[in-house]
C-alpha cells in the first residue's frame, strides 16, 4: 500500500496528459498535479515549517485544495482540514485545537478577510508563524529549492497521522479526527467492489474535501483509480447538471439534500444524464420516496455507506443488493468492522438485534486529537468506537437505523452540535436560556430551530439574533432557521430541559406551516 502522493506521481509519469481534475475551476492533468504539489512541498519546506507540524488549510472545494494537501503530504506536514464555510469561532477554535503553525488560504474566503483574521489570532497568541496565501489552483511562486529528493525524505507513510478535520460533538465546538491514509485505502477497496468502479469511471463528488465522504470520493478513490474527478468550487443544482451532462460523469456523490436539490431542479428533464450509473449519498437517513423516484428519473442506481469521520463506515449497499434493500436499509455490515450493538450503559447488546452501533476495524480512526475526554466517550470501556444513532440489525446482516441518540441536527447532511448552537444564542443578552432542536424540511431534512426563553423585559426576532451572530462570528451553519420565543422552556424530572416536548412541538409546528 503506497502513500497517495507515491500513486498521483506514477499518474503523471504513466498518463501526464490525462485529467485528474475537471470542473469550473479548470482542468488539471496528472502531471499538473504532481508537480504543483512538488513546488507547494518546496515551498512549506523553505518556509521552516517541520516535519509534523500542523498546517490549517481553508481553501474551496477544486482542484487546489487537493493539491495544498498533497503538497503537505509530501513535505512531511500534518493538514487541518476547515471547511470553506467555517466562520471566525470555528477557526480560531480548530487552529488552537491543532496547534497549526501555519495557514493556507485565499486573502478572502465569503464575507471573512482572512488576512486580517491571521494577524489577529497571531497577535492574540496562537502558535502561527505564516500565512500562505494561493489562487484558486494553487499556482506556487518561486523555484522548487529543496528539490524532489530533499522532499522524499520528508514524505508521510499511510500509517501516518496525516489529517485533521473537524466534527461536530455532542457538546461545545467541534472537536478533531486523526485520519491515516491506510483507512482511506481500505474504504477504496470496499468503494470498487460496492459500485464495481473501474478507471473509466468519471466521478463528480460535491462534497467539501476536508470532510470524510468528500476525502474519498474527490481525494482518494479517483486518484488510486486513475480516475478524473469533476469539482464545483460552490454546488447549484443547474451547474451541477450541466457538469454531468458535459464531462459525461458516471459516479455522482452527494448528500440527500443535494441530490433532491437535483431532483426538484427543473434542469433535471433537459439534461442528458445517461452516462450516471451510480450516485453514492449519505449522510442522513436517505428518504425512500426521493431515492426511488433519482432511480426512476435518472436510471442510475442509489447506494450508500453508512458510517462517520469516526467510524469510516460501518455499513454499505452494493449494485447487487435489491431495490428494497438499498432503499430501506444501511446495507450489508461491513465483516471487517466487527460491528457490535451497546445500549447506553455500554453492555454489549448486540443479541437484542437493536442498540447503538459501535465497531472495531481498519476503517475506524485512531481518536480525537489530543482530547482525552472526548475520547472517553467516543470509545466504550472495552475499546469499541461509538456511532450516535440507534440501529437494527436483520437476520440477513442489514442495518437500519431507527433513531439517534447523540444532541444532532442533521442539516444536508452537515452534524450540527445542538450545545453548540445553544452556546453561541446565549450569548446574545436577551436570552436567558436556549435549546435547539431539528425543524423537519422537505429538502434538508432538519433546518436549525431556537426555543428561547428571554430575559425580563426582552424582545428578540431571528433577524436580531442572527445580526447577532454574524457580529460574532459564529459560524454560518449554527444560525438558527426558527425562532420560537417561549414564556419558559419546559424542563424534565431531572430539572433538564425536556428535549422531547420541544422536538414533538417543532414537529407539529412544521406540520402546520407545511
Amino acid at each position: 500500500m503506497l502513500p497517495l502522493a507515491t500513486r498521483i506521481d506514477a499518474l503523471a509519469r504513466m498518463r501526464p496528459d490525462a485529467p485528474a481534475f475537471l470542473g469550473d475551476a479548470g482542468a488539471l492533468d496528472w502531471r499538473g498535479y504532481a508537480e504543483r504539489s512538488e513546488r507547494f512541498a518546496a515551498r512549506l519546506a523553505a518556509l521552516g515549517l517541520a516535519p509534523g507540524e500542523r498546517v490549517a488549510v481553508m481553501l474551496p472545494d477544486g482542484p487546489g485544495v487537493h493539491v495544498a494537501y498533497v503538497g503537505c503530504e509530501k513535505a512531511g506536514l500534518i493538514v487541518m482540514g476547515i471547511g470553506p464555510r467555517a466562520g471566525r469561532e470555528e477557526i480560531r477554535h480548530l487552529l488552537a485545537k491543532s496547534g497549526a503553525v501555519a495557514l493556507v488560504s485565499r486573502a478572502a474566503q465569503r464575507e471573512l478577510d482572512l488576512r486580517a483574521l491571521f494577524a489577529e489570532l497571531r497577535d492574540g497568541g496562537l502558535p502561527l508563524r505564516e500565512h500562505i496565501v494561493v489562487e484558486a489552483q494553487l499556482e506556487a511562486s518561486g523555484a522548487d529549492t529543496l528539490g524532489a529528493a530533499a522532499l522524499g525524505s520528508r514524505r508521510l507513510g499511510v500509517e501516518d497521522l496525516f489529517l485533521l478535520n473537524s466534527t461536530s460533538g455532542t457538546t461545545g465546538l467541534p472537536k478533531c479526527v486523526t485520519h491515516h491514509q491506510a483507512r482511506w485505502f481500505h474504504f477504496h477497496e470496499l468503494a470498487i467492489e460496492s459500485g464495481e468502479l473501474t478507471p473509466s469511471d468519471v466521478f463528480m463528488s460535491v462534497l467539501p474535501a476536508p470532510f470524510g465522504f468528500g476525502l474519498w470520493t474527490a481525494h482518494f478513490t479517483p486518484a488510486a483509480l486513475g480516475a478524473p474527478c469533476v469539482l464545483l468550487e460552490k454546488f447549484m443544482p443547474e451547474a451541477a447538471l450541466a457538469a454531468i451532462e458535459r464531462h459525461r460523469v458516471t459516479v455522482l456523490a452527494a448528500v440527500s439534500t443535494q441530490f433532491i436539490m437535483l431532483l426538484n431542479s427543473p434542469a433535471l428533464d433537459r439534461t442528458d444524464l445517461a452516462s450516471l450509473r451510480v450516485l453514492y449519498t449519505g449522510g442522513e437517513a436517505v428518504p425512500y420516496e426521493r431515492a426511488l423516484e433519482w432511480e426512476q428519473r435518472t436510471g442510475s442506481l442509489v447506494l450508500q455507506f453508512y458510517g462517520s469521520n469516526e467510524t469510516g463506515a460501518l455499513s454499505r449497499t452494493t449494485t447487487r443488493d435489491s431495490q428494497e434493500k438499498r432503499l430501506t436499509s444501511a446495507g450489508r455490515l461491513i465483516d471487517s468492522m466487527r460491528v457490535r450493538l451497546f445500549d447506553a450503559a455500554g453492555d454489549d447488546v448486540s443479541a437484542s438485534g437493536q442498540g447503538i452501533p459501535a465497531c472495531r476495524g481498519p476503517l475506524a480512526c485512531r481518536g480525537y486529537y489530543d482530547d482525552v475526554a472526548a475520547n472517553q466517550k467516543l470509545y466504550t470501556r472495552d475499546g469499541w468506537l461509538l456511532t450516535g444513532d440507534i440501529g437494527r440489525i436483520d437476520a440477513d446482516g442489514y442495518l437500519a437505523i431507527v433513531g439517534r441518540t447523540a444532541d444532532f441536527i442533521i442539516r444536508g447532511g452537515k452534524n450540527i452540535s445542538g450545545p453548540a448552537v445553544e452556546d453561541a444564542v446565549a450569548s446574545h443578552p436577551a436570552v436567558a436560556l436556549a435549546a435547539a432542536v431539528a425543524w423537519p424540511d422537505a429538502v434538508y431534512g432538519e433546518r436549525v430551530c431556537v426555543y428561547a426563553e428571554l430575559r425580563a423585559g426582552a424582545a428578540l426576532t431571528l433577524e436580531q439574533l442572527t445580526q447577532h451572530l454574524a457580529a460574532r462570528g459564529t459560524t454560518r451553519e449554527w444560525w438558527p432557521e426558527r425562532l420560537v420565543v417561549v414564556d419558559a422552556l419546559p424542563r424534565a424530572s431531572g430539572g433538564k430541559v425536556a428535549k422531547g416536548e420541544l422536538r414533538a412541538d417543532a414537529r407539529r409546528r412544521a406540520a402546520e406551516a407545511h
